[in-house]
């Protein structure tokens, strides 16, 4: 029996027109341009379905409703369907595909996000071959979680980042091995085991908790960021330098680590380097933030780090709880 696929669009670049303003979403379109590819009719390509967002987004106004939506599409039509497909733009595709790594409890079948640098109805494009790849791999079955799909890669959703806004190896997994690689064939990871759910597949919807993020630079004065430490700030994603350093004088970020606590807001540290982990206290730099109680993100990219303070906090876990589970392993999304 063919297997069964949901092309799920959001909006992206792939299945963008052109308009007086530049390229945008069009409702309808991806539909047309996909009815005129003779390949998606070969017998040996799956059956598909296309389902669209209403309304369409370039993926830079895409907020954790939309995450919800698409999460909810997914839950409505998971027992009909052998795997996912959602195209999306490229620009917070990352983020989507962390949140959803997170939302999607207990997830036995692909969903695999993809996009393109380049629309789909230009006749040189990158779309139709992430497409097709996208598809095969959701219908082979082996890859059942959240992954993203893009040049030749197959990425864990959670562990990529977007590197380059205009080549077409837009994506990197910094800290964590491909899951596969494509060529003549695809190359699929055997070292990466698939975890088995633990229950029946839900969703956990998100809500928009107040979150923040703020990068470290030479010279930065924290004091400036104390009146945001208010009550309803749930959680701040701090980008610091190396493995959590922080510049200037340590006590200079106290009163905002303080606040932090005091409020009840998880301040999480992120490295801006790509690759290598946060370590909390290995420097001098860094010990203040260790001994105020902020959480290490350890190898997370800051992606990863703020979709997993959504779930949490929409799980209706404490504060306390959130930070324990910051720093646990809880969908492949750090290594400890």
């Amino acid at each position: 029996m063919k297997k069964r696929i949901l092309l799920i669009y959001t909006g992206g670049t792939i299945g963008m027109n052109r308009s007086e303003n530049g390229y945008a979403p069009e409702k309808g379109f991806l539909q047309k341009l996909l009815g005129n590819v003779p390949v998606l009719r070969d017998p040996s390509m799956p059956d598909w379905e296309l389902l669209e967002l209403d309304p369409l987004l370039d993926s830079s106004n895409m907020t954790v409703l939309d995450w919800n939506a698409i999460g909810d599409i997914i839950a409505k039509h998971y027992d009909a369907f052998d795997g996912f497909v959602v195209l999306h733009g490229t620009d917070t595709m990352a983020y989507t595909a962390s949140a959803l790594s997170f939302s999607l409890e207990n997830l036995d079948k692909p969903v695999i996000i993809t996009g393109s640098q380049i629309p789909l109805f230009e006749v040189r494009n990158d779309g139709l071959d992430n497409l097709l790849t996208a598809m095969i791999i959701a219908a082979e079955g082996k890859v059942r979680e959240v992954a993203l799909c893009f040049a030749d890669k197959l990425f864990r959703g959670n562990r990529c980042t977007k590197i380059n806004t205009s080549g077409l190896n837009a994506f990197s997994s910094p800290n964590f091995p491909l899951l596969a690689e494509i060529g003549t064939t695809i190359q699929y990871n055997e070292m990466i085991p698939q975890t088995a759910p633990k229950g029946a597949f839900r969703v956990q919807s998100l809500s928009k908790i107040p979150i923040g993020i703020i990068k470290v630079f030479p010279g930065i004065q924290f004091e400036l960021f104390e009146e945001i430490m208010t009550e309803s700030l749930k959680g701040i994603v701090l980008e610091t330098f190396g493995a959590g350093n922080i510049p200037g004088a340590a006590d200079a970020i106290l009163p905002i680590v303080r606040k932090a606590h005091e409020h009840g807001t998880v301040l999480v540290i992120c490295s801006q380097c790509l690759r290598g982990s946060v370590s909390l206290g290995t420097y001098e730099t860094s010990a203040a933030l260790k001994n105020a109680g902020a959480v290490c993100a350890y190898d997370m990219t800051t992606e990863a780090a703020v979709a997993k303070l959504y779930y949490l906090f929409s799980c209706g876990y404490d504060a306390d709880t959130v930070k324990e589970m910051m720093e646990q392993d809880l969908a492949g999304e750090l290594t400890k």
